[in-house]
C-alpha cells in the first residue's frame, strides 16, 4: 500500500473534506493551535427536560450530575464493552451529544429505550446542527462547545491508572453550530481537514471509536478510564466489568503507537495483522502520516507482548510507544 492514509469513498470521513491540498501544513496549524475542521458528518444529539442529568448519569460511565460543562462518556454493554463513545456539553438546559458518523440512529434506539417514565426528551438534531473541530479548548458565547479530557493532556491533575503518559497532548474543543452558520465558523480560520484531525489523534495515542474499538473492547484496553469513565458513582450497565478489572486485574489488550519503518514508501492498511515473530499478536486500528514524526499507527495487542519488542505491521516493521500499560 502507497505512503497515503486510507482515504477514499468507503471511509467513514469521506462526506467531509480530507485536506486542502496541504494536509503536513494543516497539521502544524492544529499543533500551534490554529485552524478549524469540518466534522460535520457526526451526529448531533440533544437531550432535554427536568430529569436530564439524573437519567444520563444512571444509563453511562460518567457524572452527569456534577457541574461541569464538557464530558467524554461512553456507554457499555451489560459485560462491559463500549458501544458508543459520546462528547457531551451542556447549554442552555440542554445536554448536547457529538458521536461517530454512522452511529446517531443506533445511539438514539439505544436512548429511547431507557427513558421508561423519565421526563427527557431525545432528538437527533443532525439535520440542523453541524460540528466544528478546533485545536484547544475555546469557548463561544454564542455556540454550545465541548473539550477534550485533561487526561489526554500530559502533566493535567486527571489520573489513569493504566496510561502513565501520552505520546503527545490532544486538547480539541468541538463547536455545535447550526448548518445556516456553518461556513461563516469554518472561515474563521484556517480550514484544515479530517486528514490532519486524524493525524493529530493518532500522534496523541487517542482511540476512535470502531477503529481502536471492536465488539470486545473495554475501556482500560484503550486508555479511556481516565477521560471517560467516574469510578466513584452508583450503577450503570457495565459497572461490574469495569470496577472488577480496574481493582482485581489487568486487561488482556493494550493500545499501542507504532513507529512505523519510513525507509520504504509503504504503510500497512487498518485491519492488518500485528505480528511478533511471525505470529498474531494484534491489529492495526489507525495509520497516518505525521509532519513531524513520519509515519505511524495505532493498533491493539496483546498485553503478553514486550513492551520492547520489535513488532510488524503488515509487512511493516515498527516499534512500540506504550500508552497502556
Amino acid at each position: 500500500m502507497t505512503a497515503i492514509p486510507h482515504m477514499d469513498d468507503t471511509s467513514i470521513d469521506a462526506g467531509v473534506p480530507w485536506h486542502f491540498g496541504e494536509p503536513f501544513k494543516e497539521q502544524r496549524e492544529l499543533v500551534a493551535g490554529r485552524g478549524r475542521v469540518d466534522l460535520s458528518h457526526r451526529g448531533v444529539v440533544t437531550v432535554t427536560g427536568p430529569d436530564r442529568k439524573s437519567w444520563m448519569h444512571s444509563i453511562t460511565t460518567q457524572d452527569f450530575e456534577s457541574p461541569v460543562a464538557h464530558l467524554t462518556s461512553l456507554i457499555l454493554s451489560p459485560h462491559g464493552h463500549i458501544e458508543h463513545d459520546i462528547h457531551v456539553a451542556e447549554h442552555n438546559d440542554t445536554i448536547w451529544i457529538s458521536c461517530e458518523p454512522g452511529t446517531v440512529n443506533d445511539l438514539i434506539n439505544y436512548l429511547e429505550s431507557m427513558k421508561f417514565m423519565l421526563r427527557v426528551e431525545v432528538k437527533d438534531v443532525s439535520d440542523d446542527i453541524a460540528i466544528v473541530g478546533a485545536p484547544g479548548w475555546i469557548e463561544s458565547d454564542k455556540y454550545p462547545v465541548w473539550h477534550s479530557s485533561e487526561a489526554f493532556v500530559n502533566g493535567s491533575s486527571a489520573s489513569d491508572k493504566y496510561v502513565a503518559t501520552r505520546p503527545a497532548d490532544w486538547k480539541v474543543s468541538e463547536l455545535f453550530v447550526p448548518r445556516a452558520d456553518l461556513e461563516e465558523v469554518l472561515n474563521q480560520e484556517t480550514q484544515v481537514g479530517t486528514w490532519a484531525w486524524e493525524a493529530h489523534r493518532i500522534r496523541a495515542g487517542v482511540p476512535r471509536l470502531n477503529f481502536e474499538t471492536d465488539h470486545k473492547t473495554i475501556p482500560h484496553e484503550v486508555g479511556l478510564i481516565g477521560s471517560s469513565v467516574h469510578l466513584n458513582k452508583g450503577c450503570y450497565r457495565g459497572q461490574e466489568t469495569v470496577a472488577r478489572v480496574y481493582n482485581l486485574g489487568k486487561p488482556p489488550r493494550r493500545i499501542v503507537q507504532l513507529e512505523l519503518d519510513g525507509s520504504t514508501n509503504d504503510l500497512p492498511a487498518i485491519g492488518d495483522a500485528v505480528l511478533l515473530d511471525g505470529k498474531e499478536v494484534g491489529r492495526v486500528t489507525s495509520v497516518t502520516q505525521d509532519y513531524e514524526s513520519g509515519p505511524l499507527a495505532l493498533a491493539v495487542i496483546k498485553r503478553s507482548v514486550p513492551t520492547d519488542a520489535v513488532l510488524t505491521a503488515g509487512t511493516v516493521a515498527a516499534s512500540q510507544t506504550v500508552i497502556v500499560e
